[in-house]
């Protein structure tokens, strides 16, 4: 039998690999070129990453869009680990799952009491060494999490980001000839892209 001309071809699953497409698509603005090695890395091309992107985006902004936590679990399926986390006053629940891109570290969904998200962003792998961050000469793209430099580099100011799955810090930090600077880090989806460094 002959398919419908108008017969819709159901479209394919939207896999782990796709969502690393996405976090790196919003890298891109930053490092470009980390980002080209990383999706030779991945075996991909621009347009696969473009339209990763793209549905990513349907997803979001479909009137039957999942509850995030649920987006996540159906995308990456069960988390690697549940860590309970205290906030405040508050009991919350942060799942992680593995970025095979980034081995040293896990994409982390918390949530709330009430099951709502409350921050999504990759972090530190529970038994993986961080980096050691003294000096501004160590803030390379990539090499930090938010969590990481803020600690590192106290007391550090969280910044309103450009979008929502970008940070930023300020903070004063050492050269490398010792001496004290104003330094604005940006972040996307938890991860280190830039420095910008004032007198």
């Amino acid at each position: 039998m002959e398919d419908m001309p108008s017969a819709k071809r159901p479209a394919s699953p939207f896999t782990p690999l796709d969502f690393q497409l996405v976090l790196l698509r919003r890298m891109a603005d930053h490092n470009p070129d980390l980002v080209e090695d990383a999706r030779h890395a991945l075996g991909v091309s621009i347009a696969d990453m473009r339209e990763a992107n793209k549905r990513w985006q349907a997803m979001l902004h479909s009137p039957r869009a999942r509850a995030a936590a649920s987006r996540y679990r159906s995308i990456l399926g069960e988390p690697e680990s549940v860590v309970r986390r205290r906030i405040g006053d508050l009991d919350c629940e942060a799942l992680l799952w593995p970025v095979p891109l980034w081995p040293d570290l896990r994409f982390e969904v918390l949530l709330a009491p009430n099951g709502a998200v409350w921050n999504e962003w990759l972090i530190r792998a529970p038994h993986a060494q961080g980096p050691v961050l003294t000096t501004i000469a160590d803030l390379t793209p990539w090499s930090c999490t938010v969590d990481e430099t803020a600690r590192a580099f106290a007391p550090a100011r969280p910044l309103e980001g450009t979008a929502p799955t970008r940070w930023g810090l300020a903070f004063t930090a050492p050269d490398e000839e010792g001496t004290r600077r104003e330094v604005v880090a940006e972040f996307t989806w938890g991860l280190l892209q830039r420095v910008a460094v004032g007198g």
